[in-house]
């Protein structure tokens, strides 16, 4: 295929690209040595890898490794609720330039953002892999720092992933905190400013409609961030990651199915959701667990002033809210036209 031919598809639609049966971008040969090691894959198997690893050492004549660190495990234990520990040389490592090239990544900047201020930002959709908010905001492959000097990024994610051996650790080396209030408020509480907030708003239970061309966002009764915006004067700034949806397929579940009803009973009890996905094969684009390689563009949006109210009304949060998914919408139909999101589609909140 001539270089031209493949300008053309980069900036065509996902329908013109299956068209010419691809299921990736202009970059769709096969993945390399450096793709295949660093390609994304959902992390529950680093998560059995680490649990697994720190009971077997107990086993062996290692023992040692897991019983000191289990002591340091209990001194630590409060660590990733006071903004964790993160390490610039692990969010900088190359490892993450070539995830962010595997789909590839960009980061938009839309606004400058004040360093003398804490703000939230919304990110939206959650997608099955959440891959655009983790490289970037969780690492330096798409240039954070670069884009907004002075201003250091905190990714909330489900508490039960900090209470998995040596996983934990790796999770704070890259700025990833709890979500939960006391964690939040550490955060927005920092004196100086120069902190940002970033929360997957519709969490794990939005992925369970995550799926190529869904641009249904679980927002509508999703209140607690603009609350804690509130609380804290921090400014809301909607974010809005074009092609998150698009990384991997799903079985149908629309409500009401067992399936559905399975997975939203599972994800009430651990916590968790279990999309069942999938995408393509290392070697192959029929199936497998590795995400699509389809861009992902995330367009951070201006700040919305927020005032500071100890104690907000119902009333006050409501109104913010509704402020929020305006200036949400607004967003994504400025910017649907640029990254190939056909005219007749607009955002759905429930």
């Amino acid at each position: 295929m001539a270089r031209a031919e493949q300008v053309d598809l980069a900036g065509a639609s996902w329908d013109a690209l299956l068209h010419y049966g691809l299921q990736t971008p202009s970059n769709s040969t096969l993945p390399g040595s450096h793709d295949c090691l660093t390609c994304p894959v959902p992390f529950p198997s680093t998560v059995q890898c680490c649990t697994v690893l720190f009971i077997a050492l107990l086993f062996t004549r290692f023992w040692l490794i897991s019983a000191l660190y289990a002591m340091w495990w209990a001194f630590d234990w409060e660590t990733p609720r006071k903004g964790g520990r993160r390490s610039q040389w692990i969010r900088n490592w190359v490892t993450w330039r070539y995830m962010r090239n595997y789909f590839p990544i960009t980061l938009v900047k839309t606004a400058d953002l004040d360093p003398s201020k804490n703000y939230i930002f919304g990110f939206h959709p959650h997608g099955v892999l959440v891959a655009g908010a983790f490289v970037n905001f969780c690492t330096e492959a798409t240039g954070f720092s670069r884009l907004f000097p002075g201003m250091t990024p905190y990714m909330m994610m489900l508490n039960l992933w900090f209470r998995v051996p040596f996983f934990r650790d790796y999770l704070m080396s890259g700025g990833l905190i709890p979500s939960d209030k006391q964690s939040a408020s550490y955060v927005l509480r920092k004196p100086g400013g120069g902190n940002v907030l970033v929360i997957a708003v519709g969490g794990a239970q939005e992925a369970l409609d995550a799926r190529p061309g869904a641009f249904t966002l679980l927002l509508q009764n999703r209140k607690g961030f603009v609350r804690l915006a509130l609380q804290h004067g921090a400014p809301l700034v909607p974010v809005f990651s074009f092609g998150e949806n698009e990384l991997f397929d799903q079985v149908e579940n629309p409500k009401g199915s067992w399936l559905r009803w399975t997975q939203e009973r599972l994800q009430k009890v651990m916590g968790i959701s279990l999309p069942l996905f999938h995408a393509r094969g290392v070697f192959q684009y029929s199936f497998g667990v590795l995400p699509y390689r389809r861009p992902i563009y995330t367009v951070v949006g201006k700040p919305i002033k927020v005032q500071q109210k100890r104690d907000p009304s119902q009333d006050e949060v409501d109104a913010l809210h509704e402020r929020y998914m305006e200036e949400l919408s607004k967003l994504f139909e400025e910017h649907k036209a640029e990254y190939q999101v056909p005219a007749d589609k607009h955002l759905s909140f429930i």
